[in-house]
């Protein structure tokens, strides 16, 4: 079975209230948070998962806020010796704009996305304004998109789950790596998420839903499986990622 490295490239940011993260905590405090596109080097594909967005805000503001460098998604491959065109398959954990704005230039790509994925960004609740459907036309209409509609393995050694926490066709990425099961979460959150502070966990509270849940319920309990299930747990906007380039076993602890 192949074993991948996973490599996080800063491809935009977010700033705003800290609640958006973590539900019912810290509401008021402003908060940055990164938005990467993790390459997965190994094997014989060029393996992204979410492309990020297409014009990030590259300011020292915000690179201080994330502790790491903002790269274009030119710039951010060209650090693998990779261009668009180069990128094989494209793994999205959702179709939220900032996971998606650069899927038009993978040419050659097969992107796979959850069928519910598919159906909320043609056909969107007026609340969930995250999504538009002008992102994906182009590999749509280049019959470049494979639909998965159910857990399945992608390629040996990288697989995906269905995880509707944040939105109803979320898909978490567990990739083979020499750490173990590393598990690129399909769904926004942060380390606090997985290892709230002490004052939550008083509240015997194991985990945090993110702020904008499908179902709170069930987001705390596919969450609570996500954890058990990884020896290398990434949450998709982790800041402490911005700083590395590689993800090892010790980037995360609790």
């Amino acid at each position: 079975m192949s074993i991948y490295k996973i490599h996080p490239i800063v491809m935009g940011t977010k700033v705003f209230d800290k609640g958006m993260m973590t539900y019912q905590h810290d509401y008021g405090k402003p908060y940055t948070i990164p938005i990467y596109s993790w390459y997965l080097e190994g094997g014989d594909k060029n393996i992204l998962v979410d492309t990020g967005e297409m014009s990030p805000i590259q300011s020292e503001d915000r690179e201080k806020s994330i502790g790491g460098k903002i790269y274009t998604f030119e710039e951010g491959l060209s650090r693998w010796n990779l261009s668009p065109e180069e990128i094989d398959i494209v793994i999205h954990t959702h179709l939220h704009n900032d996971h998606c704005e650069n899927d038009y230039k993978c040419v050659n790509a097969v992107f796979y996305i959850h069928e519910k994925e598919l159906e909320c960004i043609h056909h969107p609740h007026p609340l969930d304004f995250r999504y538009l459907e002008d992102y994906i036309e182009d590999v749509e209409e280049n019959g470049q998109i494979k639909i998965v509609s159910e857990d399945s393995e992608i390629l040996p050694g990288i697989s995906v789950l269905h995880t509707p926490v944040h939105t109803k066709g979320g898909l978490t990425v567990l990739v083979n790596t020499s750490g173990g099961k590393a598990v690129i979460t399909g769904f926004c959150v942060i380390k606090e998420n997985f290892f709230p502070p002490k004052e939550i966990k008083a509240m015997e509270m194991e985990v945090i839903p993110p702020g904008t849940p499908v179902n709170t319920y069930e987001a705390y309990d596919i969450m609570l499986k996500v954890k058990n299930i990884a020896d290398i747990l990434i949450p998709l906007h982790e800041p402490v990622f911005a700083s590395v380039d590689t993800v090892f076993d010790d980037s995360i602890k609790s």
